[in-house]
Order: structure tokens, then C-alpha cells, then sequence
């Protein structure tokens, strides 16, 4: 099915990140006009952040700017320019782990940061907000697959607890002020142009350095691992489609999903778990080397499986993902070795 998208104009965060790189091609590619924001935050090597603006800054549509989404002044500024259809946004501090280390950089981006986006929408009103959530939020469930009707209440990292929090942020703004908004639950997004420090790209450029790769709980760990183009042209799908109120939302039986106001939450995953084993030997099949293991324990704040329940978005939008993880292995590793010699 073609990739279709009804804003001309959108505004989005995150565009020099690895999710907002791809968001954005595929934009451009259906002739929408983008405006992309980033602070080439150096959490990861910024050279990867500018080799990803550098494909898309001589594209058509395509204008960018620098700067912090918290700088409440400088966003509402951009929008108020641009005067944009939609807002996709993707900035954010990410990583499970790093929260463990750097808690303060989690409210600074993503809880100051997603509310100068909430304000910007409110004084300058868009057709629809999508804004990233995580699949993190779902912390100690152990009900599977994990549904968006389920509740989302007991996060086990920092990370997870920003990200329902920018789930609550986001109803409230849609309650009090009609602002169309849809959160995105993110299963483990992987492939070209990904980001150093997810463990498939660490895995890849340990093994062929021939190098050992930590391995956490190989044995227990399973992640439903969704293929950037897929998710990617889910968003764009989704970008066209804001929420109306649900005429069946009843107070007294919360659907922690929908709600009366124009609100509502996907999943955005491949409905496939993956046992981590597994996961280790695609990339030793891609790189041609065998993996050199040192066994740990699990990490503070990791949850043995993720496995997402798409029903609700393949209705929305009729799609699912159908990329298999041999192919979007094989296509990271092939981009991998191109991109680093």
C-alpha cells in the first residue's frame, strides 16, 4: 500500500536522530514540506546526526533549524513561522540504561521539552500532534502481548516513567484543549542509520572488530524488533488520521487507550518476538564472524520480553509491519560496512 499523508506542512522534532531521519524521507518523499528541529545533542557521535541532515538538506520541502525544544520561546516561534499541519515529535533522551546514570537529562528533554511542544500546540493550533512514547511504559506487565487497553502504571526505569508521563501531559492538553494528539508505543526500532548505543549496532561493530559482545541474560531476553521503514511509514500513515473523542469511552471503566477527548495510543510494533540468541546469530550470518560472548546478568531496569498487540493500529491505518529480522539485519550490516569502511 502507498504511503499516504494529507498535511502538507510538518513540523518535526528529532529530525537528525535516527527515527526522525527516516520519518522525514518519507515525508519528503510524498511531497509534504518538513521543517525539522534538532539540538545534535552529543549523547551519540553528532557526525552521525550531521551525516543524516547532510542526505536530507538538499531535498525539496526540506529547512532545518538548531535548537533545544525546551527553549519554549524558539519552538513556538518556529511553528508560528512555519505555520504547520501536523507536529511529529521525536526528540527526546533515550536509553534505558543512561537514565540509570543521567536521571536529570530525562526531565530536562523529555519532560520540559514535550511541554513546549504541548504549549506551542495550544497557542498555535495544529490538525495533530503524534508525539513518541515507548513500549518501556509497560515496565513490570507480565500480561503479553502488551495492549494499549491494558494499564501502563509500574515503569521500571526512569526512561519508562517519562514517557507515560508524556502519555498523561498529552491527554491533559487534549482534555482541556482540543489539541488531536496520538502517542506512539516504539518496539525496539532497528536498521540503517540506527543509533550506537542500541545493542544490534553494538553487537555489529564488536563482532567484525572482533571483539567480545556483552550479552544480558541471553537466555531469558526476547524483544519484538520493528524494522525502521515499517514504523516509519506507520507514522506517516497516522499522520493524516488524528483522533476524534470516543463516543464509547465510559468514566466509570477507563480505557487507558482512548478517551473522550481527541486522544489515543498505538503500539507501533511487529507483533514477533525475538529471543535475543537469535537476534546474536542473524548478525553473525550478516557479518560472515562469529560472536565472541561475555554472559551477564540482567541490567537494572531491562524487562525479559516485549511483544506487541498491533490489532488496534493495523484497523487505524490498515498496516502492519512485514519486514522479517534476516532482511533488516542483513540490510543494517550492508549499511554498516558502507558507512564505516
Amino acid at each position: 500500500m502507498t504511503i499516504k499523508a494529507s498535511p502538507q506542512r510538518v513540523l518535526l522534532t528529532g529530525a537528525a536522530g535516527f527515527l526522525g531521519f527516516h520519518v522525514a524521507e518519507a515525508l519528503l518523499s510524498q511531497g509534504v514540506e518538513v521543517l525539522g528541529i534538532d539540538n545534535l545533542s552529543p549523547y551519540y557521535d553528532p557526525a552521525l546526526k550531521q551525516a543524516r541532515l547532510a542526505r536530507l538538506t538538499p531535498r525539496n520541502g526540506f529547512s532545518f533549524e538548531q535548537f533545544d525544544i525546551s527553549d519554549y520561546d524558539a519552538f513556538q516561534n518556529a511553528l508560528a513561522r512555519f505555520r504547520s499541519d501536523a507536529v511529529i515529535h521525536l526528540a527526546a533522551q533515550a536509553g534505558v540504561r543512561y537514565s540509570l546514570e543521567n536521571p536529570r537529562a530525562y526531565a530536562s528533554a523529555n519532560l520540559d521539552g514535550f511541554l513546549s511542544v504541548l504549549e506551542a500546540c495550544r497557542h498555535h493550533p495544529v490538525e495533530h500532534l503524534i508525539y513518541a512514547s515507548s513500549s518501556s511504559v509497560y515496565g513490570a506487565n507480565a500480561k503479553v502481548p502488551f495492549s494499549e487497553h491494558d494499564s501502563a502504571d509500574h515503569p521500571v526505569s526512569l526512561y519508562a516513567a517519562t514517557k507515560r508521563a508524556n502519555e498523561l501531559m498529552a491527554h491533559s492538553y487534549a482534555h482541556l484543549y482540543g489539541i488531536p494528539v496520538t502517542g506512539l508505543r516504539f518496539f525496539t526500532v532497528y536498521g540503517p542509520w540506527g543509533r550506537p548505543d542500541m545493542a544490534y549496532f553494538k553487537f555489529t561493530k564488536a563482532i567484525l572488530e572482533g571483539r567480545a559482545i556483552d550479552v544480558y541474560a541471553e537466555s531469558q531476553m526476547s524483544r519484538d524488533f520493528t524494522y525502521v521503514d515499517d514504523v516509519s511509514e506507520a507514522i506517516v500513515r497516522l499522520t493524516g488520521e488524528p483522533p476524534l473523542s470516543s463516543p464509547n469511552f465510559n468514566p466509570a471503566l477507563p480505557d487507558p487507550a482512548t478517551a473522550a477527548a481527541p486522544y489515543r495510543i498505538y503500539n507501533v510494533g511487529n507483533h514477533t518476538p525475538v529471543r535475543l540468541d537469535r537476534f546474536i546469530a542473524e548478525i553473525e550470518t550478516a557479518c560472515g564472524k562469529k560472536a565472541i560472548k561475555r554472559h551477564l546478568p540482567m541490567q537494572p531496569g531491562d524487562v525479559p520480553a516485549t511483544f506487541a498487540d498491533v490489532s488496534a493500529l493495523a484497523g487505524r491505518v490498515g498496516f502492519s509491519p512485514t519486514t522479517p529480522i534476516e532482511d533488516g539485519i542483513q540490510r543494517f550490516v550492508d549499511w554498516y560496512r558502507s558507512f564505516y569502511g
